[in-house]
């Protein structure tokens, strides 16, 4: 830990740079926003394939976040995002160029795989590389670069269709504007990949690696007034050099005997899951539709979704400048509260609207207000609390022996408890109504008080190889 609040830029632009990662993933969740509908229609899918235009990236999200962490401990933190970062760059663009679902769907698959991987590396490593009193900071840098890229893509999609009169309608080229919003994705691909080749590797990597005179180069330019030597034994203690880590080294023994996964394990998936299940990227996936839905046009809808997107950036920097001084445990019960108390609400207003031929909720007036309010608080509360934090705790509750792998396992976890949420909405909203599918969504941010209240451990001002 260092003696005093003085920081030098380093580790900044360290935590920085590795956290830009985010901005694709954000990026990529608002564009499927902006393009659904305009998809739905040139690949003549139903409600179902509305879900599924939306899986396929989340699957290979969680394939990607399962086997990132594994590699990243065979060859490196910095390397394997660095193959993420091409991965993204070949299927923004073949998504774009794709000339049926199927093969939509699977630059989708390959997109995911590389967000999958590189956002579940990239806490793991702000967490390696950052002093311990300002490592929850840096580790909100991440989602502060995931709303950062999900705004951007919402203006992307504002201007681009505000040009061309809609998602579906000819850009350039004769080629239609929802392909164009694809292959914007290439552009912050490239920027991520070049600031990759200027970053140094986990220091804790290395000292896993043996190769403690790198390690220590790297130690005392993050956190010169630490005893370099001292810290490297630390750390060296921390790790078992017999093999490398596997799924079988997060189990253990309880009292009767019986093998499970570790407690701190099960903290980790259930806190990554409850992120998902309490319905926040229902609003980012689905914001447009949504807001069609109950009445809103195109445009009004895009500039709906480009405040909630303002909203979320305020929020995360919120959170930024709190987490180190509230702690991680506080924010999250403060978070499930305040979503449980919005979710509810949501779910009132729809559940009493009257219902249009077609099955869609009619809102005017005060509701209408009353549901975008709502929604915006909702995403206040969870910017502020469950979007950063969850990814700072993933990234420090574990030791270093464990950490990528479970890391990985939480992330998988992570992923395809959004890929439930993304491809049941649809269905849930046309069959039960939105009433209901807010109402599943409340139930989740409430159990996620008593989850964090009984299960989660502090992490604030802790070193890495206390945990």
């Amino acid at each position: 830990m260092m003696k005093n609040d003085k920081i030098s830029a380093y580790p900044i632009r360290i935590a920085a740079t590795a956290a830009f990662g985010g901005f694709l993933f954000g990026f990529d969740m608002a564009i499927i926003n902006g393009a659904i509908i305009a998809l739905e229609k040139a690949f003549s899918t139903g409600t179902l394939g509305m879900g599924i235009k939306v899986s396929p990236m989340l699957l290979g999200a969680a394939v990607g976040a399962f086997f990132g962490g594994q590699l990243a401990d065979r060859f490196g933190r910095v390397k394997c995002m660095l193959a993420a970062a091409v991965l993204f760059f070949i299927a923004s663009f073949a998504s774009g160029a794709a000339s049926n679902i199927y093969s939509f769907a699977v630059w989708r698959v390959l997109g995911g795989i590389g967000i999958g991987a590189a956002n579940i590396i990239i806490p793991g490593y702000i967490a390696e590389t950052a002093p311990s009193n300002y490592r929850g900071r840096f580790g909100s840098f991440q989602q502060l670069a995931v709303v950062v890229g999900f705004f951007a893509a919402i203006l992307s999609i504002f201007f681009l269709t505000s040009y061309s009169g809609g998602a579906e309608k000819i850009l350039l080229f004769e080629k239609e504007t929802w392909r164009f919003m694809f292959w914007l994705g290439c552009i912050p691909a490239v920027l991520y990949a070049f600031s990759l080749l200027s970053l140094p590797e986990s220091p804790r990597f290395l000292v896993a690696k043996n190769k403690i005179s790198e390690a220590e180069k790297i130690l005392v330019r993050i956190n010169p007034s630490c005893d370099i030597r001292a810290k490297t034994d630390e750390i060296k203690r921390s790790y078992s050099f017999a093999s490398a880590t596997k799924f079988r080294d997060l189990l253990g023994k309880t009292e009767r005997g019986k093998t499970r996964l570790y407690p701190v394990v099960l903290a980790g998936i259930g806190i990554a899951a409850l992120q998902q299940f309490v319905g926040i990227n229902v609003i980012f996936y689905y914001g447009n539709v949504l807001w069609q839905s109950v009445g809103f046009n195109e445009n009004q809808s895009v500039i709906l979704s480009v405040l909630t997107g303002f909203v979320n950036i305020l929020t995360t920097i919120a959170a930024i400048l709190t987490i180190d001084k509230i702690g991680r445990k506080p924010l999250l019960l403060f978070g499930s509260a305040g979503m449980s108390a919005m979710l509810l609400a949501m779910t009132i207003i729809f559940a009493s609207a009257q219902i249009d031929v077609n099955g869609n909720p009619i809102l005017k007036g005060l509701p209408a207000y009353s549901a975008v309010i709502s929604a915006n608080l909702f995403v206040i509360f969870f910017g502020m609390t469950w979007g950063p934090v969850m990814w700072v705790m993933l990234g420090e509750m574990f030791s270093n022996k464990i950490r990528c792998m479970a890391l990985a396992v939480a992330g998988s976890a992570q992923w395809l408890a959004n890929f439930i949420v993304s491809t049941t909405f649809p269905l849930l909203a046309k069959n039960l109504g939105l009433g209901s599918a807010y109402g599943v969504y409340t139930f989740f941010a409430l159990f996620s008080f008593f989850f964090v209240f009984t299960k989660i451990q502090e992490t604030k001002g802790k070193e890495l190889e206390e945990m």
